[in-house]
């Protein structure tokens, strides 16, 4: 039986130095503590880093396609919005 992974996209902020990093987990928490714990190497140099939004993406191809949004211009900016009005 192929068993479809659920997967969501998120978005952390270091704390460090405000940059924002967009991903795509099937446990956004933990991907978090895997960040956080310098096991990529892209974020172990903005450590700490805070998850501030996460959405629900369904399988990995549509994760995919939301991923790609978020790193656009217009994506950012929603980022940027979120964590605006989160009061960061």
């Amino acid at each position: 039986m192929n068993v479809k992974k659920s997967f969501y996209v998120y978005a952390l902020v270091s704390e460090k130095d405000g940059v924002i990093y967009v991903g795509m987990a099937t446990d956004p928490d933990t991907r978090l503590r895997g960040h956080n714990a310098g096991r990529s190497r892209y974020t172990s140099g903005h450590t700490p880093w805070r998850l501030f939004y996460k959405e629900f993406a369904g399988d990995t191809i549509e994760a995919g396609k939301k991923e790609k949004f978020f790193k656009t211009s217009a994506g950012k900016k929603k980022l940027k919005s979120i964590l605006s009005a989160l009061g960061r």
